[in-house]
């Protein structure tokens, strides 16, 4: 509930506090004393849009604070939680308006949008008036609060479940539709030039080894005659190996006669042939190294230029043609399981569809049963309201293609006199009428689908009489369940409050204006509802009838 507000420095308002407790509040006092002001200062701590003309002339800032005490298990501290904001015995709104146009929100002290500060507001006051965007009139509400009504939350909660899993899987499926289709335009080709690597074959580091064969063959036509030739010079009976084989054994011969001459030139002419032999033996591998088939040539460079001719073709060097392999094999195989990703999609779409349309179904027949069970409901408190003839019906319209939602809108018509035809509440029903409605609909749900405190401003508009103490009745009544405050002109409405607050403008120094607001006594009480019974001049009279009624309210 509202504990207390806190409103200085806007528009009129210089400074004024005012503690709220539980039941009937009602707020008084003449046109232009500043109740819509009190009521635009307390929207803009709950989010309202700020404005820079809601500042007192002459002041940097206006500030409205806005204190409440929600039960521990209300939504709000849940919400609070999960931005978190530390969850307290009390709950601070603060708004700060600053005059070049810039507002601050904060939220027991923790600075927050001014949209978190709205989603906080709408779940502890419900203000129904003539000033308030969230009225109760607006029809995207009734579907809420028939729901709220019908205990049908947890069945509305499955609808919108099951219908965010299907809307998932249909995204899914409609990108995958696309995927493939756009894949499939592919599939001959990816595999024609699959089956040509795969029938080519590349290996890693095939280019290199074979450029280096290639050139190794091309090398060996030229030199293989030069190691021939050399060959040719070491060997043979004329041969340079022969003669000098031949000199070194007719000084092995000699050795012994003269060693100090002939031992070291043995001895040289013996490492020479051995060297020679070498030179040979290296000669002789050359040119096994050299012997090739032309034939092999030839199939060197056919491959080397089909390898070089498909790296071409997909613009890649030939070592990445392996790769460039792998990676249409992986793609082939992706449309191949993109079609079964995608059969197997449309099968979780086929239940997901059957889950939402069983879901969808029972919350159809709940709230056609809620339907009929709050029509009743809200006729019953008709009768005290004088709308005794009216008929209030859910008018419930078929969503052919459902939504989260579910398949059906709802939104309350009424009929207010017999042999009328029926239509929306907002349309059909006058302005007197209006509040009224509202009222009984509010009564019905106000353990069900209210938040914890209620403003009313001037429902009793356009009424009087008998039909102001009807709703003064009911706003008593309905204030035994949540805290409710109403704005009223009625002394009808003012005679049952449990608390009484009167609105009053004056004027201090010069002509600057300020609106102040007081808790009302017992003798201060009775007075102003003399004044709202009498006019400008309060008399004895009105005294009594103010006695009258604040009697028959007690």
């Amino acid at each position: 509930m509202l504990t207390s507000l806190l409103i200085s420095d806007i528009v009129l308002i210089d400074r004024l506090q005012l503690v709220f407790r539980t039941g009937l509040g009602v707020l008084t006092g003449e046109t232009g004393a500043g109740k819509s002001i009190l009521l635009d200062g307390l929207a803009l701590a709950l989010g309202a849009r700020g404005d820079a003309g809601m500042v007192r002339q002459g002041k940097d800032n206006g500030t409205v604070v806005a204190v409440f005490e929600p039960k521990e298990d209300h939504f709000v501290n849940r919400m609070l939680r999960d931005a978190g904001i530390g969850v307290e015995d009390q709950l601070i709104l603060r708004r700060v308006q600053s005059s070049d146009g810039r507002t601050k929100a904060f939220v027991n002290d923790r600075p927050v949008s001014a949209q978190f500060l709205r989603e906080i507001g709408a779940h502890l006051i419900e203000i129904h008036g003539q000033h308030d965007e969230r009225a109760f009139v607006n029809p995207a509400t009734h579907r809420n609060l028939l729901d709220a009504f019908g205990e049908l939350e947890l069945e509305a909660r499955v609808v919108r479940e099951t219908w965010q899993e299907l809307h998932d899987v249909r995204n899914r499926l409609s990108v995958q539709e696309k995927h493939v289709a756009d894949v499939s335009e592919n599939r001959d080709y990816l595999i024609h030039v699959l089956d040509e690597l795969e029938k080519l074959s590349p290996g890693e580091g095939e280019e290199d080894i074979l450029a280096a064969r290639r050139t190794t063959m091309m090398q060996a036509e030229k030199v293989v005659g030069d190691l021939e030739d050399a060959l040719s010079v070491l060997d043979g009976d004329g041969a340079y190996m022969s003669r000098i084989s031949a000199v070194l054994r007719k000084l092995e011969k000699r050795v012994e006669a003269a060693p100090e001459l002939l031992e070291a030139p043995a001895t040289a002419l013996e490492k020479a042939v051995g060297e020679t032999m070498e030179a040979r033996a290296a000669l002789e591998v050359a040119i096994r190294a050299c012997a090739f088939d032309p034939i092999d040539l030839e199939h060197a460079e056919e491959r080397l230029f089909a390898l070089r001719a498909a790296a071409r073709k997909h613009n890649v060097q030939v070592n990445d043609l392996p790769a460039v392999q792998v990676k249409l094999a992986r793609d082939l195989d992706e449309i191949d399981a993109g079609e079964g990703l995608l059969t197997e999609l449309r099968a979780i779409a086929e239940r997901a569809a059957h889950a939402y349309d069983g879901a969808a179904s029972k919350l159809t027949k709940g709230r056609a049963k809620a339907a009929g069970a709050l029509k009743k409901a809200v006729e019953g408190e008709l009768e005290p309201l004088k709308l005794g003839q009216a008929q209030f019906t859910v008018h419930l319209e078929e969503v052919s293609e459902g939504s989260e939602h579910g398949r059906e809108r709802a939104e309350f018509w009424v009929q207010t006199n017999p042999g009328t035809n029926p239509g929306p509440l907002m349309k059909i029903a006058s302005g007197g009428e209006l509040s009224r409605f509202i009222l009984a609909v509010k009564v019905v749900l106000a353990d069900k689908a209210s938040a914890p405190t209620l403003i009313f401003d001037e429902i009793d508009t356009a009424i009087g009489g008998a039909v102001a103490d009807a709703v003064g009745r009911r706003l008593g009544s309905l204030s035994s369940k949540v805290q409710v405050l109403a704005v009223t002109h009625a002394p009808q409405v003012a005679a049952r409050a449990d608390h009484h607050f009167r609105i009053a403008k004056d004027f201090g120094q010069g002509d600057n204006a300020n609106t102040s607001v007081e808790e009302l006594g017992e003798v201060e009480r009775r007075e102003e509802v003399a004044r709202m019974l009498a006019g400008a001049e309060v008399t004895e009279e009105a005294r009594a009838a103010a006695d009258r009624l604040l009697s028959g309210a007690a």
